[in-house]
């Protein structure tokens, strides 16, 4: 299993970022990193400078959203529409799409959604449950 650490994805938004605006080969991930990136201009000075960003600190305290972990949500939701696992969470995700008329609408729900599983799970120190998840979701949708 591919397990990162904060620093690994710090470098990561940010090479993409340099490689994108660099205009040099991506590799596939980089590629839907990089899609994600530029629908969050707000984020463009957390990714110029590596060691700012693996410096910074973005407890809630700090009142500072987290734009490594915000767009690792939208990886991790665009690989599990991709894949449909859990199953079902690529019809939930075309549900929330044409519900919001926005495909980064659509994600911003279920990061809500998303959210509340890895909370739950790491709260209760229970694996994951995707059931859950597709509930909150199908919630979200009035269903």
């Amino acid at each position: 299993m591919f397990n990162p650490t904060q620093q690994d994805v710090r470098r990561f938004f940010c090479e993409t970022f340099r490689k994108y605006h660099a205009n040099e080969i991506l590799t596939p991930l980089e590629t839907i990193a990089a899609d994600w990136i530029v629908q969050h201009t707000e984020y463009a000075e957390d990714f110029r400078d590596v060691e700012a960003a693996l410096a910074a600190d973005y407890s809630v305290d700090n009142g500072k959203s987290n734009p490594f972990l915000h767009l690792s949500m939208h990886l991790t939701i665009a690989e599990q529409i991709t894949i449909n696992q859990p199953s079902g969470i690529r019809a939930a995700y075309e549900a929330l799409a044409y519900k919001k008329n926005s495909i980064h609408e659509a994600h911003h729900a279920m990061m809500e959604s998303l959210g509340e599983m890895i909370w739950d799970s790491q709260r209760t120190g229970m694996p994951p449950d995707g059931n859950a998840y597709l509930a909150s979701l199908k919630k979200q949708l009035g269903k």
